[in-house]
């Protein structure tokens, strides 16, 4: 509030004749237990006023008080000035800026950032931790494209690899040509069944080897499937017109499975990328590494890198048979990547598992001397956990995505019906309605905690629609909707003068609503709007269950309350819709 501290810099001037600037000015919201909007922090201007941090306080509201008609009162409490604003400001602010078409609409700011998310493996469906993955690179590109920002959403896929190469190997040899039509399995959890195949067949391969005397290292390394699996990569890199043949049939399956998941989820891709695009990117630029010095070659033909001048260690960049690993494939997808683009900016939203791979990959670029290396940036999560026994995963290890959506489903069907809140709806309307709660529930809980922190996440207790949850705030947003169904408000018409403290409240909740945005886009971090929309909804219950909007005391207030409680539900949509959320005209 730029008024303020000009005010508060005149204050000092003339009261005790120094000179001070904004920076050294500290303004706050005022806590929720005192009455005032904004608290000035008086402490710093006791060495110049020489007085007690109560009577600075008490000589600056004085001086800003007459100096702004905006200003209608003040209180001191210890060395906090709590300052209360006039009800003709906020009804400025509601109904020249919130009441604004262009409220919360960021101009283009001529900067192009990619964000990547999902990055799934074709050789097994998308999981829990791939839905906060999603979700959260999802909410990240919509803020972004909110704040007015160039955005590319990118999906790099890694369908290839051993790991790939394990499921295929499993069906080619227990498949019995198997399909997802013959076997009425979604393409994805098909392919999933052959690499959890192949490892219960590799480990009993490697139990045989260790009961003949090899260790357990070595029974690891010579066991036949892992060898075979080994083969079918070199064979793979080599361009084997059998092996590419399974290869393409097998991921087109598991394609038409990750599409139906991430329809569920409600993500969506501008921009794909395949490792087996990169990886030959990558090794030209190991080459490159090579002749400029940067990285070495050891005996056995592998690249290195060595980095422990910064901390790090040796990172190996190709193996002596020449095949890629992970950091061979990044470093050509990063290349490609700016090459399509040439953006200001890429975010890889990756779990924090790969902090030290991110570390290592920007680091090479760097040395590489590629200028746009320095734009990257690695957004790292947290693991999400599940209560004990709270679902049960298909293979009895990680919680596949498809049926965490289902429970979520189900879920939002009983907290629903149990609420006897459908009675009015169709079938088709019952089940949109189920997938919309329970898409929201799941969605809110994940992106409402900052992503560097891990979370327990509780299937039931996020579907609650007192607590802290999407529903809650999705029933809100149906409750607006309900009431300006009922009377719609005229537009145009005189405009109130005073203000009920609930009134005052949310319009200072809403005018927030561009600056959250603006720090959301800045921090990376869906969870700042999230819990700002979740205080919207809590504020607007407030003021619906205080005052009366339909039963007014006259036109005039109605009218007022109308446009407050449309301008709450804008708001609510429009927040909720940055975090990926719909929310339902009626609940």
């Amino acid at each position: 509030m730029n008024f303020i501290t000009e005010a508060v810099t005149k204050a000092v001037k003339i009261l005790y004749q120094a000179d001070i600037v904004p920076d050294q000015i500290n303004l706050q919201e005022t806590r929720k237990e005192f009455e005032g909007q904004v608290t000035l922090v008086t402490f710093p201007f006791t060495k110049l006023s020489r007085k007690s941090p109560e009577q600075t306080g008490t000589d600056i509201g004085e001086f800003i008080k007459n100096e702004l008609p905006q200003v209608s009162g003040f209180n001191v409490i210890k060395g906090f000035l709590n300052i209360s604003l006039a009800d003709s400001y906020w009804l400025d602010k509601f109904y020249n800026s919130v009441l604004s078409d262009d409220f919360a609409v960021f101009k283009p700011r001529k900067k192009k950032v990619m964000v990547e998310y999902s990055s799934p493996n074709t050789n097994k469906p998308l999981h829990l931790g791939h839905v906060r993955n999603n979700l959260l690179g999802f909410s990240v590109a919509k803020i972004l494209e909110a704040a007015g920002y160039e955005v590319i959403k990118a999906n790099l896929v890694n369908d290839r690899g051993i790991h790939i190469c394990k499921s295929m190997l499993a069906w080619q040899k227990f498949g019995h040509g198997e399909t997802p039509e013959s076997a009425g399995i979604k393409g994805d959890h098909l392919v999933g069944k052959y690499y959890v195949i192949f490892d219960k067949e590799y480990k009993k391969e490697i139990e045989v080897l260790i009961a003949s005397g090899q260790t357990d290292d070595e029974a690891k390394k010579n066991a036949p499937l892992i060898k075979e699996a080994q083969e079918m990569l070199i064979k793979w890199e080599a361009g084997d017109e059998q092996v590419i043949a399974l290869w393409k049939t097998m991921n087109s399956w598991v394609y038409a499975g990750f599409s139906e998941t991430y329809q569920s989820l409600g993500v969506e891709f501008d921009q794909f990328y395949y490792e087996s695009d990169t990886y030959l990117l990558g090794k030209d630029i190991v080459e490159e590494g090579l002749q400029k010095g940067v990285f070495f070659q050891k005996e056995d033909g592998s690249v290195w890198i060595d980095l422990t001048a910064d901390g790090l260690d040796q990172k190996l960049l190709r193996r002596s048979d020449g095949t890629s690993v992970y950091m061979t494939q990044d470093l050509g997808t990063a290349q490609l990547k700016y090459n399509n683009f040439q953006m200001d900016e890429s975010i890889y939203v990756v779990g924090n598992e790969q902090d030290y791979h991110f570390k290592v990959l920007f680091l090479v670029l760097e040395k590489l001397g590629k200028s746009w290396a320095k734009g990257l940036y690695h957004l790292s999560y947290g693991m999400v956990d599940l209560p004990s026994g709270k679902m049960k995963s298909r293979e009895g290890t990680v919680v596949d995505a498809d049926d965490l959506i289902n429970e979520m489903e189900q879920t939002a069907k009983e907290h629903t019906e149990a609420l006897g809140k459908v009675d009015a709806f169709n079938e088709s309307e019952k089940l949109q309605l189920y997938h919309t709660i329970g898409m929201g529930a799941l969605k809110y809980f994940l992106l409402k905690v900052d992503p560097k922190k891990r979370l327990l996440f509780d299937p039931s207790e996020s579907v609650d629609f007192q607590g802290h949850t999407g529903p809650f705030i999705q029933y809100t947003h149906a409750r607006i909707r309900s009431v300006l169904n009922r009377a719609p408000f005229e537009v145009g018409v005189e405009k109130v003068s005073r203000l009920f403290p609930e009134e005052r409240d949310l319009i200072l909740l809403l005018i927030q609503f561009p600056d959250m945005i603006e720090a959301a886009a800045l921090a990376y971090n869906p969870a700042a709007i999230a819990n700002y929309i979740y205080e919207v909804a809590k504020e607007f219950n407030k003021f619906y269950h205080e005052l009366s909007i339909l039963q007014a005391d006259d036109q005039l207030t109605k009218n007022f309350r109308l446009k407050l409680a449309d301008a709450s539900g804008k708001v609510i949509k429009k927040g909720m819709g940055l975090l990926g959320i719909d929310v339902p005209e009626r609940m």
